[in-house]
């Protein structure tokens, strides 16, 4: 069963939610002390029946080797009453683990019938706390089975070989424990590591889709800014000429209906990147290159605007880069749309130069306006130039615009031309 968790990451339910890139592989924090109140599971309750009744037969044959010696009738009665509250003590084994075995341990120097419960604490203990605190608790149970064996030695065997085999076992028993924690803590953190993996995979999904709808908005943004200064320019001029002859009405009317069936067109052409995601040959196919910057050109002369093209790239003898030659087409788009909404009726320069190997440079120069004339009358949001450098930088190149020492408004873009 899985449980959902933050990014649409599914996780399971006993796997602490944890800050990716975070790796806690202790498996204390399977520790029904450290989690709180939990409930014992089917397999729960297997292990700690299994260890109760193991518990009980190795007190019952510790208790029956100690009898021997035949104590007094209340000491061997209460030498069992102690015993098998030692033994209950293990249904709260996973709670307090240190505290309930160094109380058994220490309970089994006189009473014999705790020392299953007392090895069994100790398993627990190297199975859920660190080997330090494993190795003080086995060290205090080899002391108290030594001391044991001093009030009840064995009738068949010696002091040195009882002492001997006392340490061998607790020895062995400790390090069985280390070793089923090492296993849980490598189980933990491959899981951790599962974790972080689709935590980064969300994350990655998420940063897509959120570069993908940045570049959707500057795509909307760079043509829907260009169709509707058009269709403002061309508006405005009906506007303040309304005793304009018919013809010159129509034709206003016509540029007017072809501007806003365009926009249309490239709006529904964007709108379809969102329909289908875009493939690794053509991540940018909406966006025009250079060989429509002509028609670009066209669009804003017929706006009234006056814009004088230097191209050199003619005699380079080659074509840019379709990211490349995309990314520049934008740079002249979006400097032609601020001219008309910001510097309406002053001329326009757009030049280009550069080749293979040395780089594309892209500049566009108008005269500030004077006095009423740089008034805006078309609405802009102010992030045009900001959303171009951020396109022109991942391009991998470097963009530069302000007002030159001449007067002139510049925006200048190098853009890298493999050779």
């Amino acid at each position: 069963m899985t449980t959902p968790v933050p990014g649409g990451v599914a996780s399971s339910p006993e796997l602490p939610a944890l800050l990716p890139g975070m790796l806690r592989v202790d498996p204390d924090a399977a520790d029904p002390a450290r989690r709180g109140r939990v409930r014992r599971s089917v397999r729960d309750w297997i292990i700690d029946t299994l260890c109760f009744v193991v518990a009980i037969l190795v007190g019952l044959m510790s208790y029956d080797t100690a009898m021997q010696t035949d104590p007094p009738e209340p000491v061997q009665l209460l030498d069992l009453v102690a015993g098998a509250m030692a033994c209950l003590t293990l249904w709260w084994r996973r709670r307090w683990p240190v505290q309930l075995a160094v109380v058994v341990t220490l309970l089994s120097i006189g009473v014999s019938s705790a020392a299953g419960a007392g090895l069994i604490l100790m398993f627990t203990v190297a199975v859920h706390r660190r080997w330090a605190v494993a190795a003080a608790v086995a060290a205090l149970g080899a002391l108290s089975g030594l001391v044991f064996y001093r009030i009840y030695p064995d009738p068949e065997l010696s002091f040195q070989w009882m002492a001997l085999l006392t340490v061998f076992g607790i020895a062995a028993i400790t390090l069985w424990g280390m070793l089923v924690r090492s296993r849980r803590q490598l189980v933990l953190s491959l899981r951790e590591r599962a974790y972080q993996a689709e935590s980064e995979a969300a994350l990655r999904v998420e940063r897509a889709r959120h570069l993908e709808r940045e570049r959707i908005a500057r795509e909307m943004h760079d043509v829907l800014a260009h169709r509707i200064s058009l269709l403002s320019v061309h508006a405005g001029a009906l506007e303040y000429r309304p005793d304009a002859p018919r013809e010159d009405v129509a034709n206003a009317a016509g540029v007017i209906r072809a501007s806003a069936h365009q926009a249309l067109q490239d709006l529904r052409e964007i709108i379809g990147v969102l329909r289908a995601p875009s493939s690794d040959d053509d991540p940018d196919r909406p966006q025009p290159t250079l060989a429509q910057l002509p028609a670009l050109v066209d669009e804003s002369r017929q706006a009234g605007m006056r814009v004088t093209v230097v191209d050199e790239l003619a005699g380079a003898g080659a074509e840019p880069p379709p990211v490349v030659a995309r990314c520049a087409y934008r740079v002249v788009q979006e400097a032609l749309t601020n001219v008309r909404k910001h510097a309406r009726g002053t001329g326009v320069c757009v030049t280009l130069t550069g080749g293979p190997g040395g780089g594309l440079a892209v500049e566009v120069r108008n005269r500030m306006p004077v006095g009423s004339a740089g008034r805006s009358e078309i609405p802009g949001t102010g992030t045009g130039l900001i959303g171009l450098a951020e396109r022109v930088e991942l391009a991998g190149g470097s963009l530069e615009h302000g007002i030159t020492a001449d007067g002139d408004f510049r925006v200048h873009a190098w853009l890298p031309w493999p050779a």
